[in-house]
């Protein structure tokens, strides 16, 4: 088999493939480089598998890096996203391996950064927050170690929101404002122990 003619496509960065005067594949012009494809060249089978798992590599890489452009993620959400695109096993492997080598993802990095925004911006909880990421791929001893620093000041957090809360509870008894408020500040993950000592502060 031989490359009968390469031609731009209407994306510069990417050219169509002749072989034997018929288009054969389109491909990234990177990976064109890579292999010194040009008009003449004999190739066969094996070579042309080797350019196409490249492609196919290249195009992994790209995604998963556009996936990334607009926030940390973690390993395993840009797993998940992968494997719901279809590429395979293997293909999502390498740009793991791609991405924590150039270090693109860190979940550690990506637990602290994540931890800060939902105290800074929603006065989470550590429990809630510990269980967000986890549910998102992050390893549980990671999790509890990035949480752990943000304990010493989880009661004064508490009662920043329960001191708002507990206002749009005036007209009820104080059976509903423990139940109401306590709820609340579960749901916002805040254990019981910090939820019970709010609620001796300001029900009682």
């Amino acid at each position: 088999m031989k490359i009968t003619k390469i031609t731009s496509q209407q994306n510069k960065d990417r050219v169509n493939i002749y072989i034997d005067n018929e288009f054969a594949f389109g491909l990234d012009l990177e990976i064109a480089y890579k292999y010194n494809l040009k008009k003449g060249m004999e190739i066969d089978e094996t070579y042309i598998n080797d350019v196409l798992k490249s492609e196919e590599q290249n195009n992994a890489n790209n995604y998963a890096l556009k996936f990334l452009s607009s926030r940390w993620r973690t390993e395993k959400e840009i797993e998940d996203r992968m494997t719901k695109k279809g590429f395979d096993e293997e293909i999502i492997n390498e740009t793991l391996n791609y991405l924590k080598k150039y270090e693109f993802i860190d979940d550690r990095r990506f637990a602290e950064i994540y931890a800060e925004e939902k105290i800074r911006l929603k006065k989470l909880g550590t429990y809630r927050i510990k269980y967000e990421l986890c549910n998102k791929g992050v390893d549980e001893e990671i999790a509890s170690e990035v949480v752990k620093k943000y304990s010493d000041d989880e009661f004064e957090r508490a009662m920043e929101l329960a001191s708002k809360k507990i206002k749009s509870y005036k007209k009820d008894d104080k059976n509903a404002i423990y139940r109401k408020l306590g709820g609340y500040l579960q749901r916002r993950g805040f254990s019981y122990n910090c939820v019970s000592k709010v609620l001796r502060e300001l029900v009682n």
